[in-house]
């Protein structure tokens, strides 16, 4: 009788509906008339949101010559309107208890605001109006101009790091925009006008180019008449097509040596040019360079003691190929070829042993354990998001990402690793290392 009643309760579980695979964020999307993508993601924890709007135009989008005019268009959208004045935007916000700010890459362009949920109305209207209604005064843009020039010497060309990031990148994106800095070169930009700036936001700030994400304290059907009310009326634009160059191949080994007096120890780096969005990348990264329990950490800096910190890194989330990151710094009295050959022999184990199963599941295990950490967070999700939309990826490619993740075998991995790695591969390799201080001239006592 009881061997009948499990019988009976097992056929009644196999009957049930098998339900849909859980999704990671729950988000929800939508589109407008005219063409604006809308992506709500609740969390409720507190009566806060996150809105951000994403436009799909950054520095890969420019027109030779003209590099650095979407980051300087960021700028000049906050010089105001004539609803909101120069400067009100960022001071409005401020005092609805609020902040607020703006980033570009190569990808996109995204301007935000951290705000109370009962704020949102305000902040979406002010939003919408810039999109459309930007005034700029040429004393304003001459004014500007040099705040980003200023930028770059602070940021780059004071630097000897990014100094020499910029010039990895120049070498392995040839013929691609990605290897041109997204501040831009300095002798371009101080040549980008107010015509400049002004030709670029009718192209590409119109809402059929651009992605709304609000992350926080809201729904999707509470969000949708705020949308509608204040990014509905809107006209779309004819948009330029998105078409880049494609990359020039790597036939020779590029190696790229720079001295500067201010860098500390030296360090070693690999430039690998990698596919997007990759799922066993991400893994194999995770496994031979993402953490202090890494391959490349444990072998370099803790078995073998020749250098102070090791690393890999590899960011799927791009419109075309990415870059996948190896780094070292030696320790004192390590010489930098025997570093480098060191590293060669971690990647050549790699491509002849492979990846192992506990090494897999803990580099799962990881993965997922960030992903709770930016469920957990109210902006993360939106930057994540919108980056990805921006950047060509749909809804899915995010929602589904522990289920996929989750299906990767070793051999997966393993495969990612020759066609990264493999006899074919051709890295940027660079060195950067500390000069000798100039002689001051002055005598010693």
């Amino acid at each position: 009788m009881q061997f009948l009643k499990i019988i009976a309760i097992l056929v009644f579980v196999l009957l049930l509906p098998v339900p849909a695979e859980a999704k990671d964020f729950n988000a929800e999307t939508f589109t407008l008339e005219n063409g604006l993508q809308v992506v709500v993601i609740p969390n409720h924890r507190a009566p806060v949101v996150t809105h951000m709007i994403w436009y799909k135009f950054g520095g890969g989008d420019e027109y030779p010559g003209k590099s650095g005019i979407a980051h300087f268009l960021e700028h000049l959208m906050f010089k105001g309107t004539p609803k909101v004045p120069d400067g009100q935007f960022s001071i409005i916000v401020k005092k609805l208890g609020g902040n607020d700010n703006a980033f570009t890459t190569h990808d996109y362009t995204a301007y935000y605001q951290n705000i109370a949920r009962q704020y949102l109305g305000r902040v979406m209207e002010m939003e919408a109006d810039r999109m459309k209604n930007l005034v700029l005064a040429e004393d304003e843009v001459t004014s500007e101009r040099q705040v980003i020039i200023e930028e770059r010497r602070q940021r780059i060309d004071n630097q000897p790091q990014a100094k020499f990031q910029e010039q990895m990148a120049s070498a392995l994106f040839v013929n691609h925009p990605y290897g041109i800095p997204v501040i831009g070169w300095l002798h371009e930009m101080k040549e980008l006008t107010r015509e400049d700036a002004l030709e670029n936001y009718s192209k590409w700030y119109a809402p059929n180019n651009a992605v709304l994400v609000v992350s926080g304290d809201i729904t999707a059907a509470e969000l949708k008449p705020l949308a509608e009310k204040y990014y509905g009326d809107l006209q779309q634009s004819v948009l330029p097509p998105r078409s880049r160059p494609r990359p020039a191949p790597i036939i020779a080994r590029h190696r790229i040596i720079m001295e500067d007096p201010r860098v500390g120890p030296p360090v070693l780096t690999k430039l690998y040019r990698a596919p997007r969005g990759s799922d066993a990348l991400e893994i194999l990264t995770e496994i031979f360079g993402d953490s202090s329990t890494s391959r490349l950490y444990k072998d370099l800096v803790v078995d073998q003691k020749l250098a102070i910190s090791a690393g890999a890194d590899y960011d799927p989330i791009s419109l075309n190929d990415t870059t996948l990151t190896i780094y070292a710094s030696p320790t004192p009295g390590t010489s930098l070829p025997q570093l480098e050959a060191a590293m060669d022999l971690e990647v050549k184990k790699l491509l002849e042993k492979g990846v192992t199963l506990e090494e897999l599941n803990a580099a799962k295990s990881k993965k997922k354990a960030s992903l709770t950490y930016y469920l957990d967070s109210l902006q993360g999700p939106a930057i994540l998001f919108g980056r990805a939309i921006a950047s060509g990826f749909d809804m899915d490619y995010l929602e589904n990402w522990n289920t996929r993740v989750e299906k990767l075998t070793i051999d997966d991995v393993n495969k990612a690793a020759n066609a990264e790695f493999g006899k074919d591969s051709l890295p940027v390799t660079g060195i950067i290392l500390p000069a000798e201080k100039p002689d001051s001239g002055e005598k010693k006592r």
